[in-house]
């Protein structure tokens, strides 16, 4: 076996489960997949802990046909790029240094594009493809969904309208092809130097919907708000945690004394803000979405544009705008832990509020069982996935 050629490594580990979305590969621990948030040992080809030379070798068999990636991980230590099994599934890929070794994590995006139905989340966002223009932000934390959303809306634009698109992703994740709509997609780093030039020279292509993969900086955040205030739709992500952090990292971007400027900008530009947290289900088989949705309406503006006070917040909004389409995580995560989706003790630690949730399920289960709900029983870290129709047993002997 030959390490140039990482292929076959990547296909044995993707055959342990259909529910891998994670693949790492580190110094001085056995190859490592992840299932449904949880990491397991592998042995793909009879490999066992990896060396220093090991994953160097594998960071430059991923690295071989990408000039521009290898520059940046020679020059900064990290680099970021999207690797292909054809006819499989791609990845998105981070090859980082780490105490004079390299590691590599590499997250699985299906070839097929997902939709609202197989993501299973709210139909209130189905709206989102009828904006004509706005800001839309779909936030959480690294690996919560946010591409597959921001990517089934794109689809659903794309059969449904004759719009010319425009994604700026890094690295490009699903790929799109043309439909009712004509889509380009520019890749940081191979097509475009950054967010805020692409974005910028975007504003000139005629574009009625652009897709940016993450806000991260001021320049990046001011030309996506002055687009969305020249008639186009921006669609993009930010690691916050919910409606009301995400107002608040915006405004942070900016200077203290445009606060007043940018609230009111803000208010008259955003239409929506997704949060989403991925939660195990209660069956084993896979994980959940926990959707908070803010909408734009005479509330919520007057709520960004002043700032929020005591029995004015967000949160309030959500929770009283349901009949308009909104909702809040501990809502959502109450309904999920009262229909037997999830359990008491993933709902409680996904919670914003637990003490709040906790009283709203009251007479849900024995006072013993809320007593006892923060004490999770322990578990193997060592524990096989459970065997699957696509998962036979002998595949499963080479996981830890």
């Amino acid at each position: 076996m030959s390490l140039l050629d990482v292929a076959p490594i990547i296909e044995q580990m993707l055959l342990i489960s259909d529910n891998v979305s994670d693949l790492n590969f580190s110094c001085g621990q056995k190859p490592q997949v992840e299932i449904n948030g949880t990491l397991y040992s592998a042995s793909p080809l009879g490999l066992g802990k990896l060396s220093a030379f090991q994953t160097e070798m594998i960071a430059m068999s991923i690295l071989r046909d990408h000039p521009e990636p290898a520059r940046h991980l020679a020059t900064r230590g990290t680099a970021d790029l999207s690797y292909a099994l054809p006819g499989r599934c791609r990845f998105r890929v981070n090859i980082f240094q780490q105490r004079g070794s390299y590691s590599i994590v590499m997250r699985v995006i299906p070839h097929e594009i997902p939709n609202f139905e197989s993501l299973n989340v709210p139909q209130e966002l189905a709206a989102i493809c009828n904006i004509r223009n706005g800001i839309v932000l779909v936030t959480g934390p690294t690996g919560s969904g946010k591409s597959s959303t921001l990517a089934a809306v794109i689809d659903r634009i794309n059969e449904t309208k004759s719009y010319h698109i425009v994604t700026i992703e890094d690295p490009i994740e699903f790929l799109h092809s043309h439909k009712k709509c004509t889509i380009n997609q520019r890749e940081v780093g191979a097509d475009t130097k950054d967010f805020s030039s692409a974005l910028r020279a975007a504003l000139r292509q005629a574009p009625k919907v652009i897709l940016v993969g993450e806000m991260r900086d001021l320049e990046t955040a001011e030309i996506a708000l002055e687009a969305a205030e020249t008639g186009h739709l921006v669609l993009s992500t930010l690691h916050t945690i919910d409606a009301a952090k995400t107002v608040d990292r915006i405004i942070g971007l900016y200077p203290k004394n445009e606060e007043k400027i940018i609230r009111t900008r803000l208010a008259q530009t955003f239409r929506y803000i997704v949060s989403q947290r991925l939660i195990p289900k209660i069956d084993g088989k896979g994980r959940v979405a926990a959707v908070e949705i803010l909408k734009s309406n005479p509330r919520t503006r007057e709520y960004i544009e002043k700032g929020e006070s005591e029995g004015k917040t967000l949160l309030d909004a959500m929770k009283d705008g349901e009949i308009d389409g909104m909702q809040d995580f501990d809502s959502v995560i109450r309904r999920m832990i009262e229909k037997e989706i999830i359990s008491l003790e993933d709902g409680l630690s996904f919670a914003t509020n637990q003490n709040n949730l906790l009283l709203q399920l009251k007479g849900l289960s024995s006072t013993e069982d809320y007593a006892n709900v923060n004490q999770p029983q322990s578990q193997s870290p060592n524990m096989m996935p459970p065997p699957s129709p696509h998962n036979p047993k002998s595949v499963l002997d080479m996981i830890e």
